[in-house]
């Protein structure tokens, strides 16, 4: 006896993934985003409460987007096992080339959404979220060059040694963005003469990595 086939009309359940995934779809696709998250839900088969449920708006989710590469970033660190036993500088430099690799792996859609419109410093507004993650990971894993007693001293150490770091990790991202090399492969000699350069200005004899890194970013602007 033939078993009759049951059809259903309940929508399919989507996660946060499946949403962003076929929100930059859409965005690489068309060249914009949608045009409203009802249009946006309807045609790719699930409701409209479903993308409310993660994000607030198309800007949120563009916000998200970069936290979920810098937490896939993190997360695949953590499963080495030798990720724990590295300095400070180290695991800054290992988060870098991690997540540049994500960034690489996603480059059309990250491209698209800080260039879009043509105003790279609202495009900058998408990074606020990621700043937020990236300075706390930064300051916890960064030793302060200097013990200072005073509270508010040894306070005003630590901020600017995250700031720093994250003017760094911006001075990478633009560079990457910019690199056009094989495999971007001056990005990571970037990261490692920018680290290098930045450890050295911290916590030793700047002289010669800072002389090294100026070298590079001239061959780089001016002789290209």
């Amino acid at each position: 006896m033939a078993t009759k086939k049951i059809i259903t009309t309940e929508p399919l359940q989507f996660n946060k993934a499946d949403i962003i995934e076929r929100y930059t779809d859409y965005c690489l696709m068309h060249g914009h985003k949608p045009a409203t998250v009802y249009k946006f839900a309807k045609e790719n088969g699930f409701e409209e409460a479903d993308f409310y449920k993660y994000f607030a708006s198309f800007d949120s989710l563009e916000r998200f987007f970069f936290v979920e590469m810098f937490n896939h970033a993190l997360e695949t660190l953590e499963q080495s096992p030798t990720y724990n036993d590295f300095t400070g500088v180290d695991k800054l430099s290992a988060f870098y080339f991690t997540f540049f690799e994500i960034a690489t792996a996603n480059r059309s859609y990250v491209l698209y959404s800080l260039e879009e419109g043509g105003s790279p410093g609202k495009n900058l507004l998408k990074l606020k979220e990621l700043r937020k993650e990236f300075t706390v990971y930064a300051q916890a894993i960064l030793d302060k060059p200097f013990d200072i007693p005073n509270q508010r001293a040894d306070k005003f150490q630590g901020d600017a040694l995250r700031e720093a770091a994250w003017l760094q990790f911006l001075s990478i991202f633009k560079f990457w963005i910019k690199d056009t090399s094989p495999g971007f492969e001056k990005t990571d000699i970037f990261i490692e003469k920018s680290v290098k350069a930045s450890a050295d200005l911290v916590y030793n004899t700047p002289l010669k990595s800072l002389f090294d890194l100026g070298k590079f970013i001239y061959k780089e602007k001016f002789t290209a």
